[in-house]
């Protein structure tokens, strides 16, 4: 999977998410967080998404739904490198309601606000996602990038 490369300086409107809460986690919602990661995604993520859980604040950006505070999405950056946004996920329940666009803008935006000139998609899967929400391109040549091969 390639990387992508998003311009932050040219960055669409938020998008609102209707039923959904946007917002970054607290650090007394990090384990909640780590374990739904885990179990509805990977263990993979679920480590990488630490170092964004344990920053003050927090480099992630989560989705929940209003009415019951369940969990929707989330989406982190700085986790494995600096300046890579990822990774990016939504539950299987809520995907098309545009929780995955809402998480994903939301963090681009807290990304620029940083100072970050470009943002990184890293092994993007989605590419398609990616390039019709924020003008991503395919870096050539990325693949297969900064992650190493797993440790077993």
């Amino acid at each position: 999977m390639p990387d992508l490369l998003v311009p932050l300086y040219s960055l669409p409107e938020k998008f609102r998410c209707d039923g959904f809460t946007v917002r970054r986690p607290m650090a007394h919602e990090s384990e909640t967080i780590r374990n739904w990661i885990e179990v509805s995604f990977s263990t993979g993520w679920a480590s990488e998404v630490l170092s964004a859980i344990s920053r003050t604040p927090s480099t992630m950006i989560i989705a929940l739904e209003k009415s019951t505070g369940k969990l929707a999405g989330f989406c982190g950056w700085d986790c494995t490198a600096l300046g890579f946004l990822g990774p990016v996920g939504v539950a299987e329940e809520y995907r098309g309601a545009g929780v995955g666009k809402a998480v994903t803008l939301e963090v681009l935006h807290c990304m620029r606000q940083q100072g970050y000139g470009y943002g990184v998609v890293g092994a993007a899967g989605p590419v398609d996602f990616f390039q019709s929400i924020c003008k991503a391109s395919v870096i050539p040549g990325s693949t297969p990038g900064i992650y190493p091969v797993p440790i077993t």
